[in-house]
C-alpha cells in the first residue's frame, strides 16, 4: 500500500469515477443499445437509473454546501459522486464488453464492474476526499441503479432480440468499435482528461440558491453550537471585501 501511495496510484485511479469520463461513455453505449441493438427500452431504463443516481447525489451536495444539511455523527456531507457514478455505470459497461459470450463470462463482466466501482469508492477514502459513510452511500446508490438497469436484461432476452437472447441461438457481441472505445477511454482519460470542475459548479449553484456568501464546509458540520454562533458574528462584523476566500474541500 505504501508503494502504491508513493507513486500516486489512488489519485490517478480515483479519476475513473469522474462524471466527465463516465457519462459520455454511458451516452455512447446507450446510443448503440437504442439504435444499433434495437433495445430502446433497456437504454431508457439504464439512462433513467443513472440520472436518478446523479440527481440524488447532486441534491445531497447542494443540501450540505448551501444549507448544512448533514450528519455529524457519520461525518456525512453528501453522497460521493465518484462512487455513485462508477457503481451505476461500470457494471453495465462490463456486461456490454462481453455480452456475446457465455453466461459465466457475462456474469464475470458484471462482477468485474462492481469490483472496479468498489475500488473507486475506496480510493475516495485513500485520497481523503470523502468519509466512509459518503463513499459507502455512493456505492450503494450506484449499485441500486445498476441493479435496476441490469434487471432489464431479462426483459430484453424475453423479447428474443439478439444480442441479448442467449437462449435463442447465437448471441451477437457488441461491435468492436464500441468495445475499443470503452476500454481505450477508461485507460487513457484518467491521464489526459482536464481537471474536473463538477464540485466547483455544484458549490457555485449551492451558494446562489441559498443566498450565502460562503459555502458550508466539512469543519462547519463538527463545530459546537457556540462556535458556530461566534463564527457567524465574526463574519457579520467583517467587511465583505476581506472575508475569507478559502476554497472548500473537494468532495465530489
Amino acid at each position: 500500500m505504501a508503494f502504491l501511495n508513493t507513486f500516486s496510484f489512488w489519485p490517478l485511479f480515483t479519476r475513473l469515477g469522474e462524471a466527465q469520463i463516465l457519462l459520455p461513455l454511458v451516452a455512447l453505449a446507450a446510443l448503440w443499445l437504442w439504435l444499433g441493438a434495437g433495445q430502446g427500452g433497456l437504454a431508457r431504463r439504464w439512462l433513467l437509473a443513472v440520472g436518478c443516481a446523479v440527481a440524488l447525489t447532486t441534491a445531497s451536495k447542494l443540501a450540505f454546501i448551501g444549507w448544512e444539511v448533514g450528519l455529524a455523527d457519520w461525518d456525512f456531507t453528501g453522497i460521493s459522486g465518484h462512487a455513485a457514478c462508477s457503481a451505476a455505470i461500470l457494471p453495465m459497461l462490463g456486461w456490454l464488453l462481453v455480452c456475446g459470450r457465455a453466461k459465466p463470462v457475462r456474469r464475470a463482466g458484471v462482477l468485474g464492474g462492481f469490483a472496479l466501482a468498489g475500488l473507486i469508492a475506496w480510493s475516495r477514502l485513500a485520497v481523503d476526499a470523502h468519509s466512509g459513510s459518503e463513499a459507502l452511500s455512493g456505492f450503494l446508490l450506484g449499485s441500486a441503479a445498476s441493479w435496476i438497469a441490469l434487471s432489464g436484461l431479462s426483459l430484453a432476452r424475453a423479447a428474443d432480440n439478439a444480442p441479448f437472447a442467449a437462449a435463442a441461438g447465437s448471441p451477437t457481441s457488441a461491435p468492436r468499435w464500441l468495445q475499443t472505445a470503452l476500454v481505450a477511454s477508461l485507460l487513457i482519460l484518467p491521464f489526459s482528461a482536464p481537471r474536473s470542475q463538477t464540485h466547483e459548479w455544484v458549490t457555485a449553484l449551492s451558494v446562489r440558491l441559498s443566498g450565502r456568501s460562503q459555502p458550508f464546509m466539512r469543519q462547519d458540520l463538527h463545530q459546537q453550537p457556540q462556535q458556530k454562533t461566534q463564527k457567524q458574528m465574526q463574519k457579520q462584523l467583517q467587511p465583505i471585501g476581506v472575508r475569507s476566500s478559502q476554497s472548500p474541500r473537494v468532495i465530489w
